[in-house]
This record gives C-alpha cells, sequence and structure tokens, in this order.
C-alpha cells in the first residue's frame, strides 16, 4: 500500500512535500494479495469521505475512507479496482449538510471531456530522449539560441475528412515535429494541456493539475509525444496556470464544503476578469499541492520548462479592482506577499530539482527583477516575457509609415530598459485574437506593404536582444485571426506571399541559431549597441549585435522609401555580408539590396573608424555579418 508516513503528513502540513503525486491520489498496488488501487485525499472539513465509480454503482455507501490521523486526509484500499476505471469523492461536509461529488485533484488521468471523472491510471512509459535530457542545459541556458514556436494544440490542424476532429498526441509527435524542425525553432510552448472542461477556456481554466487533457490521448501518448520532439532536437516547454481555477462544482473550490484551496473572501479568492477563483498561497497544503504540480511535470513528463501564467496577477492584491475591492497587505500595501513567497519558493524548487530547466514568467508591470535570482531580491524566473516590447512595436507596425517619424521612440524605448530583465520577445497567441485580427492584418498599406511591414518586423525581433517567440500561423504570415475551433490556415501557406515568409522565418531561425553574435549575449548589455537610433525622419534604426568576438549589423527601415547610399559606422574594416535582407526576392521582396555585401570605407562614421554605404530596400531589415579577415 502507498505508505503515507508521519513525515509525509508533517512535510504536507507544513507546505514542505512537494512529490505529493507520489503520496496522494490513485495507486494501483497489491495489498495482502489482492490487487486493487489505494485512494487518499485531502479533506480536512469532510464528516465522511468515500471513493464512487463505475466499480461500485457510485454508491456512496460502498467504500469509505479513513482519516489519517490529523492530517485532514482521508485514504483507503479498494480491492478488485483496475486501471481505466473511473472514480470520483463523495465527500460530506461538517458544514451545512453539504454533498458533493469531487474528481480527484491528484489524478493523473481524467475522462474525455464534457466527462468530469477520474481515471486510475499508470505512468509506466519507457523513455528514449536521454542525449537530449543530457545536453539540454547548453540548448536552453541564457546564452543559448532559444526560438519559440507557440502552439494550441487543438487547433494547430484538423482532420476535415474525420469531422474536423484534433490530432491526436502521437500523430502531433510527428506532424508537429516535421513543421518545427524544418522552421528551425529550438522549442515548442503548448497552451495548457493541463485538464480542463471547457476546451474554449484554451487550457487556462485548469482543474487537473496532475492529468494532461485526455481529449489528445493518455499520459503515455503524451509522454510518447514529448519523448517524440526530444529526440528530434526540440525543447518542450508548457504553460502552466497557477494563478486561479474554475468554479466548476467537480473542481477544486469549495473541495469540502470549505474554501480549501482559495480564499474565503471574494476580495481576495475570486478573479473579477475570469470569473475564477484565486488560490490561498498562504496556505501551507496549497503550496504543497500547487509546487508538487510543477515538479510533476518536469520529473514524469520531462518537460523543459514552465511558462508561468498570470503572474502580474498574482503580485497585486488589487489587480482589476477598484478602490474597496481588494483587501491590502499586512502592511497595507497592494503586494500580495503571499503569492510572492510562492513563486520564490517554486522557482527554487524548480531549480533545484532540475538546473537544466527554464522558468518563464507571464508577467506584464514593471515588478522589479523578475528573471533575477531569488537570492538578490528577486523572483527567481529564468526569463521573462518582455510585454511592454510588444504593445510598443504591434502599435508602431500598425501606424501608416508617414506618422511613424513621430514615434520613433516605440522602437527604442525598451534599450532603457532591455537588460534589467532576462527578455523573451513574444508575439503571442493574446495579439491575434479577440477581435485583434492577425498579425499581418494589423499591418497597413496593400497587400504588398503588409507583407513587407511583416516581414520588416521579423526582422526587428530576430535582430534584436532577447529570445524569441511566435504564435502558430504567424510563421507564413496567417491572414485570418486566431479561431480555437478550427485549424491554422495551411492553405494560404503554399500562396507565394505568404510562402516568402516562411522562408523568412526559417532563415531568421537559422541565422538566429548559427550567429553567436545574435544570441550568445541576448541577456548582456554587451550584447548590444545603438549605431543610429536617432534617424526619425527617416524611421530607420541601426545596430550592432556582439558575439565573444563576432559582430552582425542589423538595420531596419520602417517607410516604403528606399534610401541609396545611407552610410552608417561600423567597428571594424573588411568584408561584411549581407546574411539576411527581408526584401530578398524569394521573400516575396523587391530584391533591393547590396548584392551579398559590401566592403568597409576607411571613412569614419558615427563615432567609429569605418563605415558602410548601403542600400537599405523599403519597409525592410537587412543583416550584416563582419567577416574575419582572410
Amino acid at each position: 500500500m502507498t505508505h503515507l508516513s508521519e513525515q509525509d503528513i508533517y512535510l504536507f502540513n507544513e507546505g514542505c512535500h512537494f512529490r505529493l503525486a507520489d503520496k496522494l491520489g490513485a495507486h494501483i498496488e497489491t495489498k495482502d494479495g489482492k490487487a486493487g488501487v489505494t485512494f487518499s485525499v485531502w479533506a480536512p472539513n469532510a464528516r465522511h469521505v468515500s471513493v464512487v465509480g463505475d466499480f461500485n454503482g457510485w454508491n456512496g455507501e460502498a467504500h469509505h475512507l479513513q482519516p489519517q490521523g490529523q492530517s485532514g486526509i482521508w485514504a483507503g484500499f479498494v480491492p478488485g479496482v483496475k486501471k481505466g476505471q473511473c472514480y470520483k469523492y463523495f465527500i460530506q461536509s461538517h458544514h451545512n449538510g453539504y454533498k458533493v461529488q469531487k474528481a480527484d485533484p491528484m489524478a493523473i488521468c481524467t475522462e474525455v471531456a464534457p466527462k468530469t471523472g477520474s481515471v486510475v491510471w499508470d505512468l509506466d512509459y519507457k523513455w528514449n530522449d536521454a542525449a537530449w535530457m543530457k545536453e539540454r542545459r547548453n540548448r536552453q541556458s541564457h546564452s543559448s539560441p532559444i526560438s519559440i514556436y507557440e502552439v494550441h494544440l487543438g487547433s494547430w490542424m484538423r482532420v476535415p475528412a474525420e469531422g474536423n476532429r484534433s490530432l491526436n498526441y502521437r500523430e502531433l509527435a510527428v506532424k508537429l515535429a516535421d513543421h518545427v524542425s524544418n522552421m528551425g525553432f529550438t522549442h515548442v510552448e503548448l497552451m495548457p494541456i493541463l485538464e480542463h472542461p471547457f476546451f474554449g477556456s484554451w487550457g487556462y481554466q485548469v482543474t487537473g493539475y496532475f492529468a494532461p487533457t485526455s481529449r489528445f490521448g493518455t499520459p503515455q501518448d503524451f509522454m510518447h509525444f514529448v519523448d517524440a520532439l526530444h529526440q528530434r532536437g526540440i525543447g518542450v516547454l508548457l504553460d502552466w496556470v497557477p494563478s486561479h481555477f474554475p468554479t466548476d462544482e467537480h473542481g477544486l473550490g469549495f473541495f469540502d464544503g470549505t474554501h480549501l484551496y482559495e480564499h474565503a473572501d471574494d476580495k481576495e479568492g475570486f478573479h473579477p476578469d475570469w470569473k475564477s477563483f484565486i488560490f490561498n498561497y498562504g496556505r501551507n497544503e496549497v503550496q504543497s499541492f500547487l509546487i508538487s504540480s510543477a515538479l510533476f511535470w518536469m520529473e514524469k513528463y520531462h518537460l523543459d520548462g514552465l511558462r508561468v501564467d498570470g503572474v502580474a496577477s498574482m503580485l497585486y492584491r488589487d489587480y482589476s479592482r477598484k478602490a474597496g475591492e481588494w483587501v491590502p497587505n499586512e502592511h497595507g500595501g497592494r503586494e500580495n506577499l503571499e503569492a510572492i513567497a510562492f513563486l520564490r519558493r517554486m522557482n527554487e524548487e524548480i531549480y533545484k530539482s532540475f538546473p537544466d530547466s527554464q522558468t518563464i514568467a507571464e508577467e506584464s508591470t514593471a515588478w522589479p527583477m523578475v528573471s533575477k535570482p531569488t537570492f538578490i531580491g528577486g523572483l527567481g524566473f529564468g526569463f521573462k516575457w518582455d510585454m511592454g516590447w510588444m504593445h510598443d512595436i504591434l502599435d508602431y507596425m500598425a501606424r501608416d509609415p508617414i506618422h511613424r517619424t513621430y514615434h520613433q521612440s516605440q522602437l527604442t524605448f525598451r534599450l532603457l530598459y532591455a537588460f534589467t530583465e532576462n527578455f523573451v520577445l513574444s508575439l503571442s497567441h493574446d495579439e491575434v485574437v479577440h477581435g485583434k485580427g492577425s498579425l499581418l492584418g494589423k499591418m497597413p498599406g496593400d497587400a504588398w506593404q503588409k507583407f513587407a511591414n511583416l516581414r520588416a518586423l521579423y526582422g526587428m525581433m530576430f535582430g534584436m536582444s532577447g529570445k524569441k517567440l511566435l504564435f502558430m500561423g504567424s510563421e507564413f504570415g496567417q491572414g485570418p485571426e486566431w479561431n480555437h475551433d478550427g485549424s491554422v490556415s495551411w492553405e494560404q501557406s503554399n500562396d507565394p506571399q505568404h510562402q516568402g515568409i516562411l522562408t523568412l522565418v526559417r532563415d531568421l531561425n537559422a541565422a538566429y541559431r548559427r550567429e553567436p553574435a545574435l544570441h550568445l549575449l541576448d541577456c548582456d548589455v554587451s550584447g548590444f549597441e545603438w549605431v543610429d537610433c536617432s534617424d526619425a525622419a527617416g524611421s530607420i534604426v541601426s545596430f550592432l549585435r556582439h558575439g565573444a568576438a563576432e559582430k552582425v549589423l542589423v538595420v531596419c527601415n520602417f517607410t516604403p522609401v528606399p534610401r541609396s547610399g545611407y552610410r552608417l559606422g561600423v567597428p571594424v574594416g573588411g568584408r561584411w555580408t549581407e546574411i539576411i535582407n527581408t526584401d530578398a526576392p524569394a521573400y516575396g521582396g523587391g530584391g533591393v539590396g547590396n548584392f551579398g555585401g559590401l566592403d568597409a570605407d576607411d571613412i569614419p562614421s558615427h563615432g567609429r573608424p569605418h563605415s558602410l554605404n548601403l542600400n537599405i530596400p523599403p519597409l525592410g531589415a537587412v543583416f550584416f555579418k563582419a567577416e574575419e579577415p582572410a
């Protein structure tokens, strides 16, 4: 029988047990020669707890669980229960005669939605990704090229001939891996695949913190998916949601007739934006539960990192609340001290157990040191999404080029803070939904200018310091905005203009990975240097990226006017090879360029001893690499 020791109980109640999945939930085992399942659940305010399922006709009187000391945990062994059978906990509370059937918070498998039962399962699997796991530290460090393809598995690719169904985990293991590998992305980031009852929540309303959604297959099918991508050299990041959870009756809310996982006061425990519950981060057992979930995905599913959703909503008690709608902290402030402590501890535990992994914060405010170590007062994340850059650049790109001259600061402001955090430049799902239109749709001008603007945007993004993230469909400039009930518009990717975007993104990924100057010092101020950020009249910016000794010059022109004889200072003489030109015919451009490169003149400019006399394409970005002397 799964042994729940006094030490386990003590650590759980103290908020220090981070392997709860090994102790709570449903575990297949043999007791006294009889095969069956041990069930364990935390419900401290329950009067009675029993396990019900298809093995006992959902009879709440058939299999009562027993309290385990004063821990609040109820447990018991039920012989004859087998893998694949469904169950829930029938809870009768001490409070108000409350009775309810709850899914297992620790379930590792669930029924396929809209059914809500938990399923007895195991996690047996033979992994074949040892080579990846051995070297992944070098594949996702701050100095590594990290280019992330964000995916909503349910709408990446559908099968029209079969009722427009989504691909399953094993089908995705082939098709998605082929696409990501061909495009040169280093990682995929999965929008939440933790079990969720409402497909339209995109996975952000989680009821199963230890179960991959059964919509696309079994836990072993998901393991196969991760394994397959690892064998192709592709990292897998998971969007993880500790910021809130839904109010569905079978879920965590009001679990044992009391507010067990959430705050009792709506001013602390109910999220006004998402109409969902907020975890009580100050409760020890909740900390054990959430940190166990985070470590579970890293350990059992070999995931390479977590993108933590909604961090800003966790940090501030007044997030999306008006005066009088929130409760100050013990010092009278707006900071959520318990959530801050939880996030720091979570990151410490993840990096202690998996030092070669990464955590990434979705944090949209100016909270200091989100991606700095906890021992200097940071939150301890590895990276943070640069939401400010995303807003600035998309607002700038949406403007008619004639007006961009007045908004040059939207291109340059980022560099005032760019190295205060370890940033990921993200153009995510949030920017192409809810009427915002696709990235292509945001671009001004006629059809040619729209595509040229998008190519210039991608050039700026891949040239700028920071890791990269693109949402599915954006890699070929999908026209319609994302619809989770449909599929990526793959038919468009065969159109020449869209194919040009696809080819450009593939080449940008290749250059980003190939050239140390474009990634080695992504998170270091010494890796970036403006050449000229003041040409507002021309809406042109130019900057140098530095590696150990390598140098790449990036020049972006955000007007539809080609610029010839445009002189820019460079630090070294010799040959500068044009390695990317977003106006190249292969990308759908007009072919304005520099015939593959040019030699630097011994003419000082911009405070540098040498200079280049450039042709800069309209609505284009060009990259030049300084060649080492023979």
